[in-house]
């Protein structure tokens, strides 16, 4: 297994426009942020929905760089998500991700979506990856 810090210099480097960044990994799961600013909002006052796509990928990319080890080309083959609520616009987006299967070629998992300090899911996606043969 990966570990965070490893992980987290991984993204910097390669991501280092992203605002996201990794909270904590352990087996087959993730927990990543995403820092919230002015530039995440949509009109209404509300989080915009690829804010919440992009947590949610980085959630994904995070809980497989942790279980398969450093593979820079595995890439996103399907995201799908579930808008529930209105996250709020002044806290910022919690992703807590599980791998539901880790294959040779495809790995699947889900990621439930946060605006910190409150339990009640923003969001819901389901994402799945291509690992590109050894």
């Amino acid at each position: 297994m990966t570990n965070i810090d490893e992980i987290s210099a991984f993204l910097a480097r390669e991501f280092p426009q992203s605002p996201c960044s990794v909270d904590a990994i352990g087996p087959q799961s993730a927990t990543v942020r995403y820092r919230v600013d002015e530039r995440a909002l949509r009109p209404g006052g509300t989080v915009s929905g690829p804010t919440l796509m992009t947590t949610a990928d980085v959630g994904l990319y995070a809980a497989i760089l942790g279980e398969i080890g450093i593979v820079a080309l595995a890439v996103t083959t399907s995201l799908n998500i579930n808008f529930l609520r209105k996250p709020s616009a002044d806290k910022d987006i919690i992703g807590e991700c599980k791998l539901i299967k880790v294959g040779r070629q495809l790995v699947i998992g889900e990621v439930s979506l946060y605006s910190e300090g409150d339990d009640r899911m923003v969001a819901h996606a389901v994402g799945t990856y291509a690992i590109p043969k050894s």
